[in-house]
């Protein structure tokens, strides 16, 4: 039977297999299936109830030749590459290639869909599961022909909700101040703090156990965690993605600043930076929050967990004297 009919088929396929079987004049079934003779004509002539299929019999393209088919087809098996980086390629090549052709040409010979290799795949893993209150902190310059800012960013991993400052350098003064800034920010408890290897955040890898550990102390970032009840995580040296939330962040405040911008000197970049960061926690509703914005995720966490925060985050909304 038919796996589907024509959007004008007057027949069933049980109605086609009837007239098929059917030894009555075409004349007396058409009366009584209130068909037409030549439709009845038609069904009684074949040897299958399927219709038959629409649309060319030898499907080409309308805008592109058979050689310049012929050239995409080679160029995707042998380089295996997305859609978009074809079309990229193949423009100057061809120039009335569009996406919408390359796609369909590569449907009609099947290989629009480029086959999984298992080697190619990324291994990076999701986070682990947390509680609201984790934080990755991290630092990036934003630059102009006049100079530049160091921009310290914290995020949480869980409500996205994020917080910065700008400093004069990136010194470890700097660092501790930031932390206990983000303490002073963030209306719950922050029980986790995650951080590169940088001099703001931690000593270096071979002085961690020297002698100027044991008598200058810990880090003063690792101070300000032990007086806050923070647990002070690093990330792997070399594995920048380990703290990619931060990193993410970074890139979004500069693409929607610097990168989309002129400023006339740094005061007017740092005041946007900081309203851009500000609607992006009142007003950004995030895919990963369920399109929520980060603000109405700590709402959400303050009506199950109100035990870890310090204040209503209610009071965090801007109004017109803030």
């Amino acid at each position: 039977m038919a796996g589907s009919l024509h959007g004008s088929a007057r027949t069933t396929p049980r109605v086609r297999a009837e007239l098929q079987a059917s030894k009555e004049t075409s004349g007396a079934l058409a009366r009584r299936y209130g068909l037409s003779r030549n439709t009845v004509a038609k069904w009684r002539t074949r040897v299958t109830t399927d219709d038959a299929p629409m649309g060319p019999r030898s499907p080409h393209s309308t805008v592109l030749t058979a050689v310049e088919e012929a050239m995409i087809v080679e160029f995707r098996r042998r380089t295996l590459l997305p859609l978009d980086d074809v079309l990229g390629c193949l423009r100057d090549s061809i120039p009335k290639l569009t996406r919408s052709s390359l796609h369909r040409c590569l449907e009609r010979h099947g290989i629009s869909r480029l086959p999984e290799n298992p080697d190619h795949a990324s291994k990076r893993g999701k986070f682990a599961e947390a509680a609201i209150g984790y934080v990755h902190i991290d630092i990036s310059e934003l630059r102009l022909a006049e100079g530049k800012l160091n921009m310290f960013l914290a995020i949480d991993r869980i409500s996205k909700f994020t917080y910065v400052e700008f400093r004069d350098d990136a010194g470890k003064m700097n660092g501790a101040n930031f932390l206990r800034s983000v303490v002073a920010a963030f209306p719950y408890a922050i029980h986790t703090v995650l951080t590169d290897n940088g001099m703001a955040f931690a000593d270096l890898p071979k002085n961690r156990n020297g002698p100027s550990r044991r008598y200058l102390g810990a880090h003063i970032f690792d101070r300000v965690c032990d007086e806050n009840g923070i647990e002070h995580k690093l990330t792997k040296p070399y594995h920048p993605w380990t703290n990619g939330q931060a990193e993410r962040m970074n890139r979004t405040v500069k693409e929607a600043t610097i990168k989309a911008f002129h400023y006339p000197d740094l005061e007017s970049l740092k005041a946007h930076a900081l309203a851009f960061v500000s609607a992006y926690n009142f007003a950004k509703h995030l895919k990963a929050l369920r399109w929520k914005t980060p603000f109405e995720a700590v709402c959400h966490a303050w009506t199950t967990t109100p035990e870890i925060f310090k204040l209503n985050p209610r009071h965090l909304i801007p109004g017109p004297n803030t």
